[in-house]
């Protein structure tokens, strides 16, 4: 996909999705307009029930595990996920939009800033 090609663009041409619309336009927004955890936390516990937070938190994971080329029967028996959702994740994981790779790439970096900080004397660190 070209940077000028847009998801909504994208989608809209496969018949599965349109961004465009108001309330998409809307939800997108306020997403993106969540300043910490905090917020996050209570949005989505606003937005979803407890147990399509933990469901998609599931499928996080698998894409997570995906990627590091775990079997699908790991994956099954350590989040309780269908083998076809797990398929589809794996099918979206592998995608031309890039969604998973885009957010497991960023979390993997949250974790290594986190993570890996040299200590520079003074109570002050580096992070790497």
């Amino acid at each position: 996909m070209n940077r000028n090609t847009s998801v909504g663009t994208v989608l809209s041409l496969e018949g599965k999705m349109d961004w465009n619309t108001k309330e998409n336009k809307q939800l997108v927004n306020a997403i993106l307009s969540l300043a910490n955890t905090d917020e996050a936390e209570r949005f989505l516990r606003d937005l979803m029930t407890a147990g399509e937070i933990e469901e998609f938190g599931k499928r996080l994971e698998a894409a997570r595990l995906l990627s590091k080329e775990v079997q699908y029967s790991a994956i099954i028996e350590s989040t309780g996920l269908s083998s076809t959702t797990i398929a589809r994740i794996s099918k979206w994981l592998k995608g031309s939009l890039g969604g998973y790779r885009l957010i497991l790439s960023r979390l993997s970096n949250n974790d290594l800033h986190h993570n890996n900080s040299t200590k520079l004397g003074k109570g002050l660190s580096l992070r790497l």
